[in-house]
C-alpha cells in the first residue's frame, strides 16, 4: 500500500525555490493538494499566479525565517506528507553558520513541527545532497548511501571562515541531514511518519520560478547558464569546460523522485541517490551545438570550446562516481539525457528571451 497518496495534502517548504517549484507543480499534477511555503508574501504571489488554475487544491502561506522555534507549526497542521526543500545553497558565505544554521535548524524546525502538530503527517522527504556522501580524493571512486562526507565536516572545523566555500556548503547540507536522521531515530517510536532522504547532485534543467533575468538563477543554473549558453563560456578556457564535471540530474526527474517518494513503501526510513550519470560542461556545449534548429539567444553564438573532449573522449577522467542501484530499485525512474536536458533549458532561455 502507497504510504501517501492523491489527494492527499503535501507542504512544500521553501516553495519558491528551483527544485521547489518543479516538485509543487508534479505533485499537482498528479492530484496532491499542495501547501508551499515562502520567505515573503511577494514570493507567494509569484507562486499563486502560476498555480492559480488548481483552485483550492494550491495554497501559499508565509514562514518569514525557517530558523525560528516553531516556524512550521501552522504549517504542518492538517497534512498528510511534508517535501523539506528550503536550504541555501550559494557560494558567498563568510561564517560557515550562514548556511550551516538554516540549514540545520530549518531541517530539525520543521521535523520538531511534525512532532507536535502533524499528527496526519505520514512521510517526510527531505532533499539533502550528493555534497552529504562524496569527498574530494586524487583517484575515482564509486560513494553509495553508506558513505558521509567527513572531510568537509574536518575542513569547516578546521579553517572556519578560511574554508573554502564549496567545503562551508557541503558541510551545511552534511549537518543538516546528519540531523534529521538523529531526530528520527530519536523519536520514530512515538511518531506516525517515516523518513526519506534524497541526495542529487548537480541539477540542471528548465527553470519555472521567479528569476526574470539569468542573474537572478539559483547557482546550478547560474553555472549551466554562464558555461554553456554565454558565447565565451564567461571566461572559461577550453581545457577547464572539458575537465570540469561531476554527476547531475534533471530538475524535473528530482521533482518526480520526491513524488515518487511520497508514494513507494519501501522508500521510507531510506537515503537515496538520485543520479541520472556523468557529466563534463563540454558534453552540454556538444548537446546544446547539435540542436536543430539551433537557439536564438539574445547573447548571440553558442560558446563551442573542444567538440568531443567531455565525457567519452579516451583522456577524460572522473573522480566521483555514484552507485544508484537502490533508486533503480525503489524509485525506477527513468532519467533524462543531456541531450534532452540542454534542449529544453536554451529553449527556456530563448523563450524569456535571455
Amino acid at each position: 500500500m502507497p504510504a501517501v497518496q492523491p489527494p492527499c495534502k503535501v507542504l512544500v517548504s521553501g516553495a519558491n525555490g528551483y527544485i521547489a517549484v518543479w516538485v509543487v507543480r508534479t505533485l499537482l499534477e498528479k492530484g496532491y493538494s499542495v501547501r508551499g511555503t515562502t520567505r515573503s508574501e511577494e514570493k507567494a504571489a509569484h507562486l499563486r499566479q502560476m498555480f492559480s488554475s488548481y483552485g483550492d487544491k494550491h495554497e501559499v502561506v508565509v514562514v518569514e525565517d525557517i530558523t525560528k522555534e516553531g516556524a512550521f507549526d501552522e504549517a504542518v497542521k492538517g497534512v498528510d506528507a511534508i517535501e523539506h526543500t528550503a536550504s541555501p545553497f550559494h557560494m558567498n558565505a563568510d561564517d560557515p553558520n550562514e548556511l550551516i544554521v538554516p540549514a540545520v535548524n530549518g531541517t530539525v524546525g520543521i521535523l520538531k513541527s511534525a512532532l507536535k502538530y502533524g499528527q496526519s503527517v505520514k512521510r517526510i522527504v527531505v532533499t539533502s545532497s550528493g555534497a552529504a556522501i562524496l569527498r574530494e580524493q586524487p583517484t575515482p571512486r564509486t560513494f553509495s548511501e553508506l558513505d558521509w562526507n567527513e572531510q568537509c565536516l574536518e575542513i569547516v572545523k578546521e579553517k572556519g571562515r578560511e574554508a573554502p566555500n564549496m567545503m562551508k556548503y557541503r558541510a551545511s547540507k552534511t549537518l543538516a541531514e546528519k540531523a534529521a536522521w538523529e531526530f528520527w531515530n530519536t523519536h520514530k517510536a512515538s511518531v506516525g511518519w517515516d523518513l526519506t532522504v534524497l541526495n542529487p547532485p548537480y541539477v540542471f534543467g528548465p527553470a519555472i520560478n521567479d528569476a526574470t533575468t539569468p542573474s537572478g538563477l539559483g547557482t546550478s543554473s547560474k553555472f549551466f547558464y554562464d558555461y554553456v549558453a554565454h558565447p565565451s563560456s564567461s571566461g572559461a578556457t577550453n581545457e577547464y569546460l572539458a575537465s570540469v564535471g561531476s554527476t547531475w540530474i534533471d530538475v524535473r526527474d528530482l521533482a518526480e523522485a520526491h513524488a515518487i517518494s511520497l508514494e513507494k513503501e519501501a522508500a521510507g526510513g531510506e537515503r537515496i541517490i538520485v543520479s541520472a550519470g556523468l557529466w563534463k560542461w563540454q558534453d552540454f556545449i556538444d548537446a546544446a551545438n547539435a540542436i536543430s534548429p539551433p537557439p536564438k539567444l539574445a547573447t548571440g553564438a553558442l560558446p563551442k570550446g573542444n567538440p568531443g573532449a567531455g565525457t567519452e573522449h579516451p583522456s577524460t577522467v572522473h573522480l566521483v562516481y555514484y552507485d544508484t542501484a537502490k533508486a533503480a530499485r525503489i524509485l525506477g525512474i527513468k532519467y533524462r539525457t543531456i541531450a534532452e536536458t540542454a534542449k529544453d533549458t536554451l529553449a527556456d532561455y530563448e523563450a524569456k528571451g535571455w
